[in-house]
């Protein structure tokens, strides 16, 4: 599915409570088609709500989102998202080839063994088509994971520390080659993640925001060669 804008428009969230808790204060902002962008800050200051909001999986206080014109809901009835979270969120009675096949057909997508097939070799699962959850690692499973929201070829990818239970090793291989996959498919990408290295290795912007209610503090191009100086600069004065 071909990659869209996502468009924030005053997106807002405040969580219920005594007293109520403000994730996200007013956001405007584009996510534009077929580019990369981090979301960096400190912990807890809504970089996760603000993915979630995009990927319709909670609802706004305020404000609206629009991917290509669409609300997230419409975009993921048609397949258009794929999410990738901290959770892996595997079915446990399905083996990993089941997990990443699974996506298509509630994409309402042709079967695809052989792309199935060649995402799981390309995560660094090799042989293990067959395992079920349980018997992963939670390095391994986080890949299965990943291996089935790219499955679908959707055009916006929401990534939350996607690598963040993998080994150092896998780590580096998968954010060396998993990368150039959804740039070659035009996807529009949003990713959460803690590393500054991660952030400028992997996007072509990076959004710092400040702690609770999360506001950005800075919009930094990572093609430059002090980027990774600029985001820690921003993230020390948020």
């Amino acid at each position: 599915m071909a990659a869209r804008d996502v468009v924030c428009t005053a997106l807002a969230k405040t969580y219920d409570g005594t007293p109520p808790v403000p994730a996200l204060a007013p956001f405007d902002g584009t996510f534009g088609a077929g580019q990369t962008t981090a979301l960096v800050g400190p912990s807890g200051c809504g970089k996760s709500t603000l993915l979630r909001l995009i990927a319709g999986l909670e609802a706004p206080t305020a404000g609206t989102v629009r991917i290509g014109g669409d609300t997230p809901a419409a975009r993921a009835r048609q397949g258009g998202i794929g999410m990738a979270f901290q959770d892996a969120s595997l079915l446990p009675w399905r083996t990993v080839r089941g997990n990443v096949a699974l996506a298509l057909r509630l994409a309402r997508k042709p079967a695809d063994a052989a792309a199935v097939d060649r995402l799981i070799d390309l995560v660094g699962l090799t042989g293990f088509g067959d395992a079920r959850p349980a018997a992963l690692s939670g390095g391994m499973r986080q890949r299965a994971a990943i291996a089935r929201c790219l499955v679908t070829e959707p055009g916006l990818l929401l990534l939350d520390e996607p690598f963040a239970a993998v080994d150092a090793l896998t780590r580096t291989r998968l954010g060396a080659e998993l990368p150039p996959l959804w740039r070659a498919r035009g996807t529009t990408a949003i990713l959460v993640t803690h590393s500054v290295d991660e952030a400028v290795a992997l996007s072509d912007r990076v959004l710092v925001l400040s702690p609770r209610p999360a506001r950005v503090v800075a919009d930094i191009a990572t093609d430059t060669p002090d980027a990774a100086d600029a985001i820690a600069a921003a993230l020390t004065a948020a």
